[in-house]
């Protein structure tokens, strides 16, 4: 009998259904689990579930049980994947589930930018309107959709859903090539030269040594100061303070945000802290969260279970 351990179920809305398993197994789940909490809820597991909870080499040494890790997410970077290998330890995650939900959001975000849709409701909430005195106002730019470039950064399947939906909507989509490429491979266009052309930017690459603060001051400095910047990929991409000093000093346009460097963010995080601006659009990574995207997910994500028992690698990283 196989005994599987979920360790963070309330990243799951409760009322998104999960099947029984199709092999005799014991189930166990926490709504949340802390790293104090890990030696005492991993142990005899042979196959953990996880979505943000860190499963580090320190952490799998002292439960050798482990035979599967399956990550009830696309990013693997909370797991170490060279341990893994190297001790022969499986590890699935789940893809493309969310090519919808991440599409729709990313182009809400980018409407409600353009056209300025928080900062006009700011101004209602604070009087603005009254004090006009005329049916309409005109305090912030209106830029429409089609017509303008979208760049997007990361061109697997999110971010192709992405350029498909904004295809249809009149945009014309380029691709960025991998930042620092000697060249750029056909259908890509050269990173910087991207930015530069964008009059909107969306990021949908993984977090890795490679991408971690792949948008900084350089990068915001190439981009139009009519341009925004969407991040529903994850928050270690962009460096947060060198963002809201763009904000700030009109180098851009705008930001959306569904990802942050620590989550759940505080006050203490720049984003939060200039939460008030009217050209700063902030969601709790939700982007992924439509509830058709969700059931999609944990049905992969049994999926994939239930193939490893099998003798099967589905959706397998390591």
């Amino acid at each position: 009998m196989y005994k599987v351990v979920f360790l963070d179920q309330d990243t799951i809305p409760e009322h998104i259904q999960f099947r029984p398993l199709s092999f005799e197994h014991q189930w166990a789940s926490f709504p949340t689990t802390s790293q104090e909490q890990l030696t005492e809820r991993l142990d005899g597991a042979d196959i953990v579930i996880t979505n943000k909870v860190v499963l580090d080499a320190s952490t799998l040494r002292n439960h050798p049980s482990i035979k599967l890790i399956a990550v009830s997410a696309t990013g693997t970077n909370n797991v170490d994947l060279n341990y893994c290998q190297q001790q022969g330890v499986a590890v699935c995650n789940v893809q493309g589930y969310a090519t919808q939900s991440v599409p729709e959001h990313v182009i809400g975000m980018l409407f409600a930018l353009k056209r300025n849709l928080f900062a006009y409701h700011q101004d209602i909430q604070n009087g603005v309107w009254q004090h006009k005195g005329q049916f309409c106002f005109f305090t912030h730019p209106i830029a429409d959709i089609a017509g303008s470039i979208l760049a997007v950064v990361g061109s697997g399947s999110l971010g192709g859903a992405v350029g498909e939906l904004a295809k249809a909507l009149g945009m014309q989509v380029i691709y960025a090539e991998r930042k620092g490429a000697s060249e750029a491979r056909a259908g890509y266009v050269e990173f910087e030269q991207a930015l530069k052309m964008a009059d909107a930017v969306t990021l949908h690459c993984p977090l890795n040594e490679q991408t971690q603060n792949l948008i900084s001051e350089h990068e915001l400095s190439l981009m139009k100061p009519t341009s925004v910047l969407i991040n529903s990929g994850r928050g270690g991409l962009v460096e947060e303070a060198s963002l809201v000093d763009a904000l700030l000093s009109n180098e851009i346009a705008g930001a959306g945000f569904d990802v942050f460097t620590q989550e759940p963010a505080d006050e203490n995080n720049p984003l939060i802290a200039n939460a008030h601006l009217p050209n700063l659009l902030l969601t709790p990574h939700v982007a992924w969260g439509s509830d058709s995207a969700i059931q999609g997910l944990v049905d992969i994500l049994l999926d994939n279970i239930e193939s490893f028992v099998a003798g099967g690698s589905h959706n397998r990283v390591v």
